[in-house]
C-alpha cells in the first residue's frame, strides 16, 4: 500500500511513563508502517537517541523525575528532530510554553489515535527535508515546487535554502530551525513587505486549524525573531503590524 511506502523506515520514539499508553501506540502505530520505540523516562530517551536515527519523538510533559519541558530544551540543544509533546493539561500556557521550547506540535489527553496519527503525518511532512519538503509547501501556498529548487533566497545579509533547509548568518555561520520556524520564515521570504494577519500565517505555515485564542504563531514570531534579530526586543525584520499581525520588513532576492 502507497500508506505504508511513505511510513517505512520512520522511526518514532514515544516517551511515556503510563505502560498501557506506550503499548497502545507502539502497537497502532506499528500497525500504520512505523518503526516505534517506547521509553518511561528521560534517561531512557537519551539513551536511544544516542545510539539510533529518530524521525520524530513524542514525548508526555507529566514525566516523573525531568518533566518534558526539560526534556524538550534538552533535545533542542543538540537536535532538531520533531517534537510532539502530548500532555493531560488542557491550559494553553502549557501549549505555548512548549512550543516556546521547540515543540512542532501538542495533543491532549485523552487523545484519538487516529489524530495523534494524523498529527505525525502532518509533522513528518513539514519537516521532510529537500524535494518531497518544498512540494508539500508549494502546494499549500499554490506555487509551483519547482521555483524552489532554482535556488534560495538573501536577505539583509542571511542566506535561506528552502531544498537544503540552511540558514546562514551574515557572519557564515549556519543557524538551526525547528520545522516551525522554518515553515515560518519560507512563509515570510516568500511575502516581503507583505502584512500577513495570524490566521494566514498559520494556515500558510501549519496547515491546519487553531483556536481563535491560541497565540502559538506569536510564539513561533518570538523564538524566530531571536534568531534573526540583533535586538529581538525591537526587531527591524519581523515588525508587528498592530491589530492584524505582522510584516517580513526587508528586501528580499532571489539567488
Amino acid at each position: 500500500m502507497a500508506w505504508l511506502a511513505m511510513t517505512a523506515g520512520t522511526s518514532i520514539l514515544a516517551v511515556d511513563d503510563d505502560p498501557r499508553i506506550r503499548d497502545m501506540l507502539c502497537r497502532y502505530l506499528e500497525g500504520e508502517g512505523y518503526r516505534v520505540t517506547a521509553v518511561s523516562d528521560g534517561a531512557a530517551m537519551h539513551r536511544h537517541l544516542s545510539e539510533a536515527k529518530v524521525d520524530l519523538v513524542l514525548l508526555d510533559l507529566g514525566l516523573p523525575g525531568e518533566d518534558g519541558f526539560s526534556l524538550a530544551r534538552q533535545i533542542r540543544e543538540v537536535s532538531s528532530v520533531p517534537i510532539i509533546m502530548v500532555t493531560g493539561k488542557g491550559d494553553m500556557i502549557d501549549r505555548v510554553a512548549g512550543l516556546e521550547l521547540g515543540a512542532d506540535d501538542y495533543i491532549t489527553k485523552p487523545f484519538h489515535l487516529r489524530e495523534i496519527l494524523a498529527r505525525i503525518r502532518t509533522v513528518l511532512r513539514r519537516s521532510s527535508a529537500n524535494t518531497n519538503a518544498n512540494a508539500n509547501i508549494g502546494e499549500r501556498r499554490g506555487e509551483d515546487a519547482s521555483d524552489e529548487v532554482a535556488g534560495g533566497y538573501a536577505f539583509a545579509g542571511w542566506r535561506f535554502d528552502p531544498v537544503k533547509r540552511e540558514l546562514i548568518s551574515p557572519e557564515g555561520e549556519s543557524v538551526k530551525l525547528t520545522t516551525g520556524e522554518f515553515d515560518l520564515l519560507a512563509v515570510f521570504v516568500r511575502a516581503p513587505n507583505r502584512p500577513l494577519s495570524r490566521d494566514q500565517l498559520m494556515d500558510l505555515s501549519r496547515g491546519r486549524e487553531w483556536s481563535p485564542l491560541d497565540r502559538a504563531i506569536d510564539t513561533q514570531v518570538g523564538r524566530l525573531r531571536k534568531k534573526l534579530e540583533r535586538d529581538p526586543g525591537n526587531p527591524e525584520l519581523i515588525k508587528t503590524v498592530r491589530n492584524l499581525g505582522y510584516v517580513f520588513a526587508t528586501k528580499v532576492t532571489k539567488t
